[in-house]
């Protein structure tokens, strides 16, 4: 394809399938990052998402630019909800601002299905209102004001957009504190696995590397100024999550405890569109990516081990053994 395109976020774990998608689509690649990215052919600027001025440097000539850079996980809008906002909202106004005054290329916005907590009904799209007086976490108002920032910097200065709405997302590179990643790991060091609430609350699972391929898709003119629903194409319980880790590493238990609050109510998201529009549909199931999962802990884990067997003796004690 050819395209210059910049992606904020992208030494982080979908940042960095993103990457990959991206690269092997062709196109010219430049990381916005405090860190480095996982593979030396992508362009890196260490640069905060929350510095207008050395974002609007970043972003001189990107002709598409993906914003992935957001604290993602709910329990650590919890512990800081001011620097949540900060990050999510504050730091999407920014990449606009600086997008806009580098002249530089639309911004593609990474935000979630959790907005769809600010909705009423069991069926919802693209085009399903946000209803304010609902309860929800602050992490979905972060994400809806960071939708809304996009669509007013098209409304007030022509800027292009895209939101693509990520489902759960899991796969290799994953965060550890990400359900399918706590569960494996604690099942491989032989620990319990803690349930919140009796496990039937479900997800519409997607597997890291068929969400990364819809930001190729979404290079195309029919996604200027779209959202789509990114999401998996299958329900999968909280209970089936662990039941099927446990059977993959061969042993483990379940434990149950209190619900979590704030949690995502389950609706059925519709990706009709991303598929109609796009062309774009997840590919692997659930039980494939899971699979896949655990084959790349185990080789994680096997390196390690090699990592830790090649390091030498201290003081060459052990040399000296009978």
């Amino acid at each position: 394809m050819g395209r210059n395109v910049a992606v904020t976020g992208g030494s982080g774990y979908i940042g960095s399938h993103v990457v990959d998608a991206l690269l092997d689509a062709g196109c010219a690649v430049r990381v916005l990052d405090p860190k480095p990215p996982h593979r030396a052919d992508a362009e890196w600027v260490p640069v905060d998402v929350l510095d207008t001025g050395g974002l609007t440097v970043a972003l001189d000539g990107a002709e598409v630019i993906f914003h992935l850079a957001a604290i993602a996980d709910v329990n650590d809008v919890l512990a800081d909800p001011t620097l949540a906002i900060e990050v999510n909202t504050l730091g999407t106004a920014r990449v606009l601002e600086a997008a806009r005054r580098a002249d530089a290329g639309r911004v593609v916005l990474a935000s979630t299905v959790w907005v769809y907590a600010a909705t009423t009904g069991d069926v919802v799209d693209e085009s399903t209102p946000f209803e304010p007086n609902t309860d929800r976490h602050l992490y979905v108002t972060s994400k809806i004001a960071a939708e809304m920032a996009c669509r007013d910097y098209h409304t007030l200065f022509g800027r292009p957009y895209t939101i693509l709405r990520y489902g759960i997302p899991y796969g290799p590179r994953m965060r550890d504190n990400c359900v399918v990643a706590a569960f494996m790991k604690r099942c491989m060091r032989g620990e319990p696995l803690r349930i919140d609430g009796d496990g039937s609350q479900h997800r519409f699972f997607v597997y890291v590397e068929d969400l990364a391929q819809a930001h190729v898709r979404a290079l195309d003119d029919a996604a200027v100024n779209e959202t789509f629903n990114i999401e998996g194409a299958e329900p999968v319980s909280i209970r089936e999550i662990a039941e099927s880790v446990c059977e993959l590493v061969g042993s483990g238990a379940i434990e149950y405890g209190p619900p979590r609050p704030g949690d995502l109510r389950a609706r059925v998201v519709s990706s009709t569109k991303a598929r109609t529009v796009l062309g774009w549909q997840p590919s692997t199931s659930f039980a494939e990516g899971l699979a896949r999962t655990y084959a790349w802990y185990c080789a994680q884990e096997a390196a390690e081990g090699s990592d830790r067997a090649a390091l030498p003796s201290p003081l060459g004690v052990q040399d000296e053994l009978p």
